[in-house]
Order: C-alpha cells, then sequence, then structure tokens
C-alpha cells in the first residue's frame, strides 16, 4: 500500500497543471492561402459568400485590418514569410518558376527558415501543400528544415484534378513521387488532418505550414460547390461565383483541419495564423475590398491582405487591430511564441506586443515591397514601393514614374503628392535606393 501511495503521489506531481498548460510551447499552425483578396472573406466585408471557417477564427482571435504581403506574388513571399528576410535578402526578388529562362529567384543557402529554427525548440516540423522556393535539392522543403513534407513543390497547378504544371508531376511525400486523385484543397485538408492526428504518439510540440493553392487560378471548385453558391446568389455572375465556391470550399476544407485540432485535443494550445500570399487577381473576380487594384501590383490592392491570429486563452477573442506589420514579421512572432530565440539578423519584427493587448508602435519603420519579373511588362526589372508612416512611394511599373500617396488622407492611391511634398519624396526615393542596392548583393539566379 505504502509503496501504492508513493507511485500515485510521483504520478501526480509530475501529471501537468494549469499553470504548466500555460507556459508549454504552442502547437503552431500556419495557414497560407493563394491569392486571397483583402476583401474576399465574409469577416472582411464580402457580403456575397459564406467563410464561416476562418470567420471563426476572427472570433476567436485577432483579425487585422493593416496587413501587408511582402510581395505582391507567391515566391517573394513565402520566402519573406519563412526567413523573416526582405525577399530580395533571401535570394527571391521574383517568381521562382519551373523554368529557368522565366526564372527570377533562388533561396539563399545562408538564411535559416523557421522550421530549422523551430527544431531548435524541440519542436516536430511538416509542410503540407504548396511550396513554390524550390524543386530539387538543396531548396526542397524537407532540405530546409521541414521533417515531413507532403504537396506541391511548383509554382501553380494547371489543374486542380490532375496536379500538373507543363505536363510534369511535381507532387511528393517527402522524396517520394506521388501522383494523388482528387482535388487538390481536398488532399491539402485531408493531408494536414491526418499529420495532425499523427503526432498524438509523441508529447514534442509540432509546427504545420500549410499552404493552399487555393484560389490561384485556374479557379477550378468542385461543381456541387458553384450550384449551392448560385442557389444563394442567382445574381450573382458565372465569373465571381466560381472564384467564390473555390474560396468557400477551402474554408470548408480549413474546416476540417481545426477539427482535427479538436479531435487530438490540441485545440487549447494551438496557434493558428491565417494570412494570404498577396492581393486578389481582379480579371478573375476577385474583390479587394475598395483597394486600388489587385495581384502583381504594389498599390495597396496588391498587397494588403486578410489576416489573422488566434491563440486560446493568450490572444483576446474578437479583437482587432490596425498594427501596420508585413508577412515576414510573422517569422519573429511565432518563434517568440515558441520561446525560441533568434540569434542572426533577420527584418522581420514581432507584433506578439500586439497579440497580447498592448500599444505597439510601427510608425518609425521603413517598410519595402518589391518585385523583379520577366516579360514585356517588367523585362527583368524590379518595381518597389516603401511605405513610412502614413507616406508610401510606389513604382508600380519599371517604365513610370515614382508616384507619393499619403494613405491616411487617400487610401485609395489616387492622388500623387509628390510635388506637393518634395522633401518626403526625396527622403522616401533615397531609402528605396538603399534598399535596392543591399538587395543587389544577393545572389537571385542559380547558374545554369
Amino acid at each position: 500500500m505504502r509503496r501504492l501511495i508513493t507511485i500515485l503521489c510521483l504520478v501526480l506531481l509530475s501529471a501537468p497543471s494549469a499553470a504548466d498548460g500555460q507556459n508549454r510551447p504552442p502547437n503552431i499552425l500556419l495557414i497560407l492561402v493563394d491569392d486571397l483578396g483583402y476583401g474576399d472573406l465574409s469577416s472582411y466585408g464580402a457580403a456575397d459568400m459564406e467563410t464561416p471557417v476562418i470567420d471563426s477564427l476572427a472570433t476567436q482571435g485577432m483579425r487585422f485590418t493593416r496587413f501587408y504581403a511582402n510581395s505582391s506574388v507567391c515566391s517573394p513571399t513565402r520566402a519573406a514569410l519563412l526567413t523573416g528576410r526582405y525577399p530580395p535578402m533571401a535570394g527571391v526578388p521574383g517568381v521562382i518558376r519551373t523554368r529557368a529562362r522565366d526564372n527570377w529567384g533562388a533561396l539563399s543557402p545562408n538564411v535559416a527558415l523557421l522550421p530549422a529554427m523551430l527544431r531548435l525548440g524541440g519542436y516536430h516540423t511538416a509542410m503540407v501543400g504548396k511550396w513554390h522556393l524550390g524543386l530539387t535539392a538543396p531548396d526542397r522543403p524537407t532540405d530546409r528544415g521541414f521533417d515531413f513534407f507532403h504537396g506541391f513543390l511548383g509554382d501553380m497547378m494547371d489543374d486542380y484534378y490532375d496536379h500538373r504544371r507543363h505536363g510534369l508531376n511535381y507532387m511528393r511525400r517527402n522524396d517520394e513521387v506521388i501522383d494523388p486523385e482528387g482535388h487538390a484543397t481536398d488532399l491539402f485538408s485531408a493531408w494536414a488532418s491526418d499529420y495532425i492526428r499523427s503526432r498524438t504518439v509523441s508529447s514534442a510540440p509540432w509546427f504545420l505550414y500549410l499552404a493552399y493553392n487555393a484560389p490561384h487560378t485556374p479557379i477550378q471548385p468542385p461543381e456541387s460547390w458553384v450550384a449551392r453558391v448560385k442557389a444563394r446568389e442567382p445574381d450573382m455572375d458565372d465569373r465571381r461565383a466560381r472564384l467564390v465556391a473555390l474560396i468557400e470550399h477551402m474554408d470548408h476544407g480549413i474546416g476540417q483541419v481545426l477539427m482535427a485540432l479538436r479531435e487530438s485535443g490540441y485545440a487549447e494550445n494551438t496557434l493558428v495564423a491565417f494570412a494570404s500570399d498577396n492581393g486578389g487577381q481582379l480579371n478573375v473576380g476577385a474583390n479587394n475590398g475598395g483597394l486600388r487594384d489587385g495581384k502583381q501590383d504594389l498599390y495597396e490592392g496588391g498587397i494588403r491582405v486578410p489576416a489573422v491570429v488566434a491563440w486560446p486563452e493568450r490572444i483576446e477573442a474578437g479583437s482587432e487591430s490596425d498594427y501596420v506589420a508585413l508577412t515576414m514579421d510573422l517569422y519573429p512572432t511565432l518563434l517568440e511564441a515558441a520561446g525560441v530565440p533568434i540569434t542572426h539578423y533577420v527584418e522581420g519584427h514581432s507584433f506578439m506586443p500586439t497579440l497580447r493587448g498592448y500599444v505597439q508602435s510601427w510608425e518609425d519603420r521603413l517598410l519595402f515591397f518589391s518585385r523583379r519579373e520577366g516579360n514585356l511588362r517588367y523585362n527583368g526589372k524590379t518595381v518597389e514601393a516603401v511605405r513610412h508612416g502614413a507616406w508610401k512611394l510606389v513604382q508600380n511599373s519599371p517604365f513610370a514614374p515614382l508616384e507619393l500617396f499619403n494613405l491616411e488622407e487617400d487610401p485609395q492611391e489616387q492622388n500623387d503628392v509628390s510635388a506637393d511634398h518634395p522633401d518626403v519624396f526625396r527622403r522616401l526615393a533615397a531609402a528605396l535606393r538603399r534598399y535596392i542596392q543591399e538587395a543587389g548583393k544577393v545572389p537571385w539566379q542559380r547558374s545554369p
């Protein structure tokens, strides 16, 4: 009996208390979606669609009204997310593509990716979905810090059901070539759910980066979802209906992932972050919330995106913030949540104080946005923008002049005031030149 009592006491002493739960590193679920416009969630003002799952994250956590993607296209923003660096500093000033003659980036070997950092904190790290940062070693997810990868290496799928790009199969499970059947959104949702359930065999915290390719083109939702939208919104044009259906289908898939969190007992100690990699594509019916232009552009519609962070009992439910943050700021923020110190230089700033409900200043920070691209619109040159406080200086085409806007007075960027404020124009133009000089030091193309 005495031995039994001793064993029971030891078990009770070793059992985690509520206070221990508060100090235990959280699991981290980072969801990045592709080309979702600032106004294309019902929680961001879309009256013609229903996104209850993503909206529930906003209800449970903090919704950001001035969150920015680091670039107006895919690869640069993804590089910034995973490195905490401005995209050119990570070696990815433009889109990494499957064909070398139209490739504008190569992930630098000298940057520490988020999963590699989280490994130092004892995390198991996984990625499901669209990678878009390299096709071969040493640039695959499992080469750069992910313990597990189940997804698509390439830039975009030409078809959501056969998962090919230019006729090539970039679907992988770790290093194995796979050829699964089904809609890509359904596959990624199922694979993410499977990963979460698989972690119940271990007490180690985990990090899952779930990157959907929806609602990127081709706008190819399951037809049953299109019928559902048309039945609810009979006057909606077909182009918009298909995009809404693709987004609502993705929202449903995220719901399956969050259900796996609850069923596995992880919901109370998982930080969930959600954002889009850039603004919505206008010619497929995207809604960027009344902001100017969309994907590919450095006006607000191309770079301001929806973003939500939820963490039970740490972030006030239903809160909202107008703090100005960039995608790369998620890197130090998530590492701070995990208790992993950053011992190297990053441009990203943690916004954990904001998540905790404290006032955090951003107005003194210079914020840069850029993209390098080919074709006749760019011809291999870059476009850039810089924001400082209310002021934004932008060159949206390499063949157009710089424009200066006051975003507080002119959020739709209709009035170029560079002639009225030459001192602000010169100061921001000089800062932009310094940024371009720094970016030029980093190689961005592999040798043939």
